[in-house]
């Protein structure tokens, strides 16, 4: 029952505004879409945001911060000009940070520091911080080089001063075989050391046949899926998600044990006497292409069979009917359509391509491990995070830079997964 007290307010039955209680109930109603929605909210954030933005703090973060440890020593090298080598007051510094490292059993997150930098670093510090604790008296600029000849090198000494910061590029430097030199210019690592930027390339190359490889085999499957009648395209479609009712680590094995030399694959080559041997069909880029284009397949197809299924055959019927051959009819009115799915499974099967570790661990060779397996190197062996979030963010970046590439090119609205 509504009730008014004035022309131009009206009110409910109790005497509240009509419009103020219809915010009421608005405003009701979105505090429960909301409490519906926050527990989908928190996942997101906690299993998406949080670990990619920990990823992208960890590439740029330095934990190891040596200025604790080398405190005088810093101080002394905020006035080098990075010309030459520092003062006598300096290398007097550095020895007296160096004893009390010796002392506080520091010295050895000094060397892992300064070994991001400077590779075989690490051992010298700590053996220089043994030796430190035995020098009473100066020169000790002379002393220190004594000790070993890395301290007589512009470059050890611009590497520390770097180091006074929570802040470093380093990393991220380092996964794109690039580096500083004394002067603090950035340059490419030698040749015998350049070994990211070409895994870079082979795993995007890698992904790339795979999912070229997808779409030429799955875009057939996808039609007969569409255009079939129900029966068989039921039967065919269980076909297709089989392959999901087992883990990945099984069909990888799976594909292992039948790409091996005496696998049923060699063996049947053999038997029909298309090779007096086994070919070389495991650990090689063929051996990790078929079983990444195996995974992946159903990625692919089922994007492009989802927007044919929405395609009224009569499009084709009318191209037929006004002049048009099956294959014209097929290019100029069928195949647009489907561009949608087919670049919705494409860019899924590319970005999950680009992520691939068990697969080409298992079934690839030397020359064809992806970025996930230095990723996986620098953790597990190295305990060097920031390595690894700095080759993840590189990756992350590169595939938004695609993506953005592909919006301009396609557009993400003309996209459908289904």
């Amino acid at each position: 029952m509504v009730a008014t007290t004035a022309p131009d307010i009206v009110r409910t039955a109790d005497g509240v505004p009509l419009k103020q209680k219809l915010q009421r109930v608005e405003r009701s109603r979105r505090l429960k879409a909301l409490g519906l929605v926050l527990p989908l909210l928190l996942f997101i954030v906690m299993s998406f945001v949080v670990p990619i933005a920990t990823m992208l703090r960890n590439a740029i973060d330095d934990p190891e911060d040596i200025s604790r440890v080398l405190p005088t020593t810093m101080q002394g090298l905020q006035s080098w000009d990075g010309q030459g080598l520092p003062d006598e007051t300096t290398f007097a510094a550095f020895a007296a940070d160096l004893k009390q490292a010796q002392k506080d059993k520091t010295a050895a997150l000094v060397g892992k520091r300064l070994n991001y930098e400077i590779s075989g670093i690490r051992s010298k510090v700590i053996a220089t911080a043994r030796k430190a604790e035995k020098l009473e008296a100066g020169p000790f600029k002379e002393a220190i080089i004594a000790m070993d000849p890395v301290w007589g090198e512009r470059d050890a000494w611009a590497a520390i001063k770097r180091a006074d910061s929570p802040w470093t590029l380093n990393y991220l430097l380092a996964a794109l075989d690039l580096e500083r030199n004394a002067d603090n210019a950035i340059e490419r690592v030698p040749q015998d050391h350049r070994i990211y930027v070409t895994v870079f390339l082979r795993t995007f190359w890698i992904a790339f046949q795979v999912t070229l490889a997808t779409l030429i085999l799955g875009f057939p499957v996808a039609y007969l899926l569409a255009t079939l009648p129900t029966r068989y395209s039921n039967l065919l479609m269980i076909f297709v998600l089989l392959p999901f009712w087992t883990s990945l680590l099984v069909r990888t094995t799976a594909w292992f044990v039948l790409l091996q030399d005496n696998g049923i694959i060699n063996d049947t080559i053999q038997f029909l006497h298309l090779s007096d041997g086994p070919l070389r069909l495991i650990f090689s880029r063929f051996g990790t292409i078929i079983a990444m284009t195996h995974i992946q397949l159903p990625f692919t197809l089922l994007p492009i069979y989802s927007v044919m299924k929405t395609i009224s055959p009569t499009h084709v019927r009318a191209a037929r009917s006004l002049g048009a051959g099956p294959f014209y009819a097929f290019w100029r009115v069928y195949f647009p359509q489907t561009i949608p799915g087919m670049a919705a499974g494409c860019l899924l099967t590319f970005i999950l391509s680009l992520g691939y570790y068990i697969t080409p661990a298992l079934v690839g060779g030397a020359t064809d491990q992806m970025v996930s397996n230095l990723v996986a190197t620098a953790i597990n062996q190295e305990n060097n995070w920031g390595k690894a979030s700095a080759l993840g963010a590189i990756l992350l970046f590169a595939t938004l830079i695609l993506f953005s590439v592909y919006n301009r090119l396609v557009g993400v609205d003309k996209m459908k997964f289904g």
